[in-house]
């Protein structure tokens, strides 16, 4: 078999693991807009103030610290294990000698120590855990404080009202964390897949190079992908989500609570965003431009259809091998980079040939 072909197949395998990312961030935006029909514009940034959370737990600092320390005038930091270069006597810090790196370990370790097994090995589990418990309470907020105030309003207004949302979420992340790069460490593996590439090997006489944070980051997509589609066909609180996506009225004729379900879909968005950032923050490092993320997913939703799960799943898929193996074949001849603009390119033709996308719903209004 010709070396271009098995290259080919190599790069439509990593495609495939890109369109399965691209697919899971997707799926943040079509569920809340079934769920409400606002377009999210937030769920890029909702993905980088839960990464900025997650890294900033888990290296133990204090929320806020620059705030408090220009306020009260201290040097507060880290409530963990001291940053060497903080180690000055004139420098006041908060400090509490604790074997765990961050403030959750040190929170669980002055209750009494109830853990038997070294809090250390946990701290990413416990880390993972509140930042879900965060992004809860924030789904919490943005309905109680915000959507619940604009229902009925047109559709332009809440979009604008997340894009509000979106600069107010960066703006409340750097203050909180900081606005420096930082490094998120979960454990994920890193290098390449050299089982794969030895079967690949054997089996093609051609070994593919596939990163194993790839691997990893699919399978963790693809089994939330799968749990999501599952929780909306067959659980109770997925056929009410389904209920209120067709008709608010006749969900709320039968009992269906509207700011609940509101909340439910945005604490979902809420934990798509969660392992997106995680993902893309432990590949690329947590900044301020891992919210932009969310633009990799327009053109999915372009193609599958802003109201179909299946859609946001087969267009991440058509969207990931599409711009790899374009760009595979045309670098020959018009250059690299064809990746940036692939995918707004093709799902423009969509637009322009089906604008409701592969799967989404022609609505037909009449007058």
């Amino acid at each position: 078999m010709p070396d271009q072909l098995l290259f080919g197949m190599e790069v439509a395998l990593n495609g495939l693991m890109a369109g399965v990312l691209y697919a899971l961030v997707a799926l943040g935006f079509v569920l809340i807009y079934k769920a409400s029909g606002i377009f999210n514009y937030a769920q890029g940034v909702m993905a980088l103030f839960a990464a900025l959370t997650l890294v900033g737990i888990m290296e133990g600092q204090v929320p806020f610290a620059h705030l408090i320390n220009a306020i009260f005038g201290t040097k507060i930091h880290h409530l963990g294990t001291p940053i060497p270069e903080m180690l000055d006597p004139d420098v006041t810090i908060a400090y509490f000698n604790t074997e765990g790196a961050g403030w959750i370990s040190w929170l669980l370790g002055g209750i009494g120590n109830f853990f038997i097994w070294p809090i250390n090995n946990f701290d990413i589990v416990l880390a993972l855990i509140f930042t879900v418990f965060v992004m809860i309470a924030l789904a919490w907020a943005v309905q109680r404080f915000i959507f619940r105030h604009l229902v009925n309003q047109e559709p332009i207004i809440l979009f604008m009202a997340t894009i509000g949302l979106a600069y107010l979420l960066e703006g409340v992340g750097e203050l909180m964390w900081g606005a420096e790069v930082k490094t998120l460490n979960v454990g994920l593996p890193r290098g390449i897949a050299e089982g794969v590439e030895s079967v690949t090997e054997g089996w093609f006489g051609y070994g593919f190079f596939l990163s194993r944070l790839d691997i990893v980051a699919a399978v963790i997509a693809a089994v939330l992908v799968t749990a999501l589609t599952l929780f909306s066909q067959y659980s109770k609180q997925g056929r009410a989500l389904r209920a209120v996506a067709d008709d608010h009225q006749a969900a709320l004729s039968v009992g269906i609570s509207l700011n609940f379900i509101w909340i439910l879909v945005w604490s979902i968005a809420g934990f798509v965003a969660l392992v997106a950032g995680v993902v893309w923050g432990a590949s690329s490092g947590v900044q301020f431009s891992l919210s932009l993320i969310a633009l990799k997913a327009l053109p999915v939703l372009m193609l599958g259809g802003f109201t179909s799960i299946p859609g946001a799943i087969v267009g991440g898929l058509i969207i990931g091998v599409g711009e790899k193996l374009f760009d595979f074949l045309m670098n020959p001849i018009i250059g690299g980079a064809t990746e940036n603009w692939f995918a707004y390119v093709l799902a423009l033709i969509f637009l322009i040939f089906r604008p409701q996308g592969l799967f989404g719903e022609k609505i037909i209004e009449r007058v």
